[in-house]
């Protein structure tokens, strides 16, 4: 497992170890993702098809205790590459279609900045998403379940509040046009070499 410290960074190739971790610390959520880039204004990883899933147990606020994502073992679909710039309250997704991998368009995940740790890096969801469909256009994805997300303890209001100013804030940025990201990244393909990740022993 690569580990990265202050003076150096993740290669092209390691894989590490992106956690969802909740506000009370508990982690919702481990995935092996594959460094694409690493350097002080952006990481890329990917999200390989096939990749292991890790929650933990515990109650959770569902109707049988169990984790929503319980009994899925594996990221299964096209990969998709992560673009995350330090500080910044979100990532932007790289979707394709299945089969043919046809780029679909960009997924904006708003989410906490990431974190490095030893073997990875922390972050957590924040549910809600902004959608921009290859053809254009831009939608709101699951503003719809912030409020229950509060009522079961998951977010604060005040979290939920800062969430939707940002994704504001954003949707503004980028019906004007303002988009810092590059089209390249839509023509991506992951290394054929890279074997399948999986995590640490």
């Amino acid at each position: 497992m690569a580990s990265v410290g202050d003076d150096e960074r993740w290669r092209p190739g390691d894989v590490i170890v992106r956690r969802e971790v909740l506000n009370d610390g508990r982690v919702w959520a481990e995935i092996p993702v594959i460094v694409v880039r690493d350097d002080p204004e952006l990481l890329v990883t990917y999200v390989a098809d096939g990749a292991p899933l890790r929650f933990p147990p515990g109650d959770w606020p569902t109707a049988t205790g169990l984790h929503p994502w319980h009994g899925k073992a594996r990221w299964r679909g096209p990969g998709v590459l992560m673009l995350q710039r330090p500080g910044d309250a979100y990532a932007v997704w790289v979707f394709r279609a299945p089969v043919t991998l046809e780029f679909r368009g960009w997924y904006i995940n708003m989410q906490e900045p990431f974190r490095r740790t030893a073997d990875g890096y922390d972050t957590q969801d924040l549910e809600l998403d902004l959608w921009l469909p290859a053809p254009g256009g831009l939608e709101w994805k699951d503003d719809d379940v912030l409020e229950q997300r509060v009522a079961e303890g998951r977010f604060t209001p005040e979290q939920v509040g800062a969430t939707r100013g940002e994704a504001r804030q954003l949707a503004r940025a980028l019906a004007a046009g303002n988009r810092w990201w590059s089209d390249e990244w839509a023509d991506w393909a992951p290394d054929p070499s890279w074997p399948p990740p999986g995590f640490p022993a």
